[in-house]
């Protein structure tokens, strides 16, 4: 089976033009290491640029990549009509069975349903939901992402939808939903776990935003400081001073430093952040807005105790998962009680998590119940 993935290469979205390889995001990364243990499908990555890149030609045995150059004015501005006419072009050399368009965010999706091939799309988040959570204003990014994808859920032959809460969003536009999880990337379960952590350290992973509340985290964490309990809340992400809440945020994580009960670790490469997961014995996750929540389940993964606010997919993660605990979406309260009786026990970790992990999410099984929705659709278009 021949299966074009349609992602965007990170190097464009950072303007990382001078790396010498493609990187992805963290659940489309994970898939192509789950399709790579499946040497029966051909797997052709797509990805749109603004600049010429020097670029592997396999990332895989099995797995090619070809990045397409589109210039600027082919872009959001345009609806992403230099990318669609690109990728289309590249897709009729390739002749896939099926085309996958990985997100709604940019122009994946919308190049998918435009491939004139079988085509499918993975929501990895609901931008329609994103933008309300942010209230996004007419214009702004997050505004013309939920545009298009309203237009894309109705016009693909079937969507992946990664939780029941992104099922639910989904269901009265497409024709047709799966519900499949987030691969989690291969390291996280190649890696040893350590038996021992320091005691008080939790950690908060996510880009620092009003929807991700880590402002809101901050008053949580200073309350237990100033209630006798030793803990440091460490936050791993990007952070813009640009934007007022970035800018709070730097500010406030700065005194709490001083005062030693949060630090700002700033971004981390992967194996970095094993390596965070790996000093601190918990994770605090209090998004808004989330359709799936990836790093709690790579949390859940090496072992760390979870408090998180039961919002979109962590639901669907935690679920039957020893040492997972849920708080109703704005119960503050509830969720510092709980820290502070954890705090006080010394800070246990599960023993188990990691293993209910490995077999729900493991890239291998992902990919491997994608193939089998790929020959289901394609058995229905016979």
């Amino acid at each position: 089976m021949k299966i074009a993935f349609l992602i965007t290469d990170n190097r464009e979205h950072h303007r990382r033009y001078d790396l010498p390889a493609p990187y992805f995001g963290a659940a489309p990364e994970a898939l192509l290491e789950g399709f790579a243990h499946h040497p029966q499908a051909e797997v052709h990555v797509i990805s749109c640029t603004q600049r010429a890149m020097a670029s592997p030609e396999k990332i895989a045995p099995n797995i090619w990549f070809h990045s397409v150059r589109v210039p600027k004015l082919g872009w959001l501005r345009t609806g992403y009509q230099g990318c669609i006419r690109a990728s289309r072009g590249k897709l009729r050399e390739l002749q896939p069975d099926v085309v996958h368009g990985q997100g709604t965010e940019r122009d994946c999706a919308v190049s998918a349903i435009f491939s004139g091939f079988p085509n499918v799309i993975t929501i990895h988040g609901n931008m329609g939901q994103v933008g309300k959570a942010l209230h996004a204003r007419p214009g702004t990014f997050y505004w013309w992402a939920a545009l298009l994808e309203r237009f894309t859920l109705p016009r693909t032959d079937g969507v992946f939808c990664n939780s029941a809460y992104t099922e639910s969003v989904v269901k009265p536009r497409a024709r047709r939903i799966w519900r499949v999880p987030n691969a989690l990337r291969e390291p996280f379960f190649l890696e040893p776990i350590p038996s021992a952590r320091p005691p008080g350290v939790l950690l908060n992973i996510g880009v620092i935003s009003p929807y991700k509340r880590q402002n809101e985290l901050l008053t949580l964490a200073e309350q237990l400081h100033r209630d006798g309990h030793r803990l440091e809340l460490q936050f791993v992400g990007s952070s813009e001073a640009e934007t007022a809440y970035g800018a709070e945020f730097l500010r406030r994580v700065k005194v709490a430093e001083e005062a030693g009960y949060a630090r700002y670790l700033g971004t981390k490469s992967l194996p970095e952040l094993i390596r965070c997961l790996d000093s601190a014995s918990a994770l605090v996750h209090t998004p808004a807005e989330e359709s799936f929540g990836l790093v709690v389940a790579e949390a859940l993964a090496r072992n760390l105790k979870l408090f998180a606010h039961g919002v979109g997919g962590v639901t669907d993660i935690a679920s039957g998962v020893e040492g997972a605990e849920l708080f109703a979406p704005g119960d503050w309260s509830g969720m510092a009680n709980s820290i502070a009786n954890w705090l006080s026990a010394g800070s246990p970790r599960p023993a188990r998590a990691a293993e209910t992990m490995s077999a729900r999410y493991h890239p291998r099984i992902v990919a491997e119940q994608h193939l089998t929705i790929y020959r289901e659709l394609l058995a229905t278009r016979a």
